[in-house]
């Protein structure tokens, strides 16, 4: 089993900047195919970023290309979602996710292990 707690969350003006944190515990270290998902109300569960650590092939979508980075600590211990230049479309609950997906995974269907989310609101 792996477990996954997110933190970092809050509330944030337009322009601003967050850095969300995914303690990873358990069975293995990051040597999964992990990403971070965001739900807004009445919306789907969508892939913000997405990596495979062994290929180092990551995925962003274009809504948030060039603002969100994806990365992990030396220890492994931990992996990141450094997000800037933040707006109100940004607002949403937040979940890191792990697969052991020998290949890059996109779709939330494609993950096995979930953390319980953070929320980030944006004010504009």
């Amino acid at each position: 089993q792996v477990q996954l707690v997110e933190s970092g969350g809050g509330l944030v003006q337009a322009g601003g900047s967050l850095r969300l944190s995914c303690a990873v515990s358990g069975r293995t270290s990051i040597s999964y195919t992990m990403g971070w998902f965001r739900q807004a109300p009445g919306k789907e569960r969508e892939c913000v970023a997405a990596k495979n650590w062994r290929s180092g092939l990551t995925y962003y979508p274009d809504s948030v290309k060039g603002r969100f980075t994806i990365s992990k600590d030396n220890a492994e211990t931990t992996m990141y979602l450094q997000m800037d230049s933040l707006n109100a479309e940004d607002t949403g609950r937040y979940y890191c996710a792990a697969t052991a997906s020998p290949t890059i995974a996109t779709t939330a269907q494609s993950y096995v292990y979930w953390g319980q989310g953070t929320q980030v609101t944006v004010s504009s």
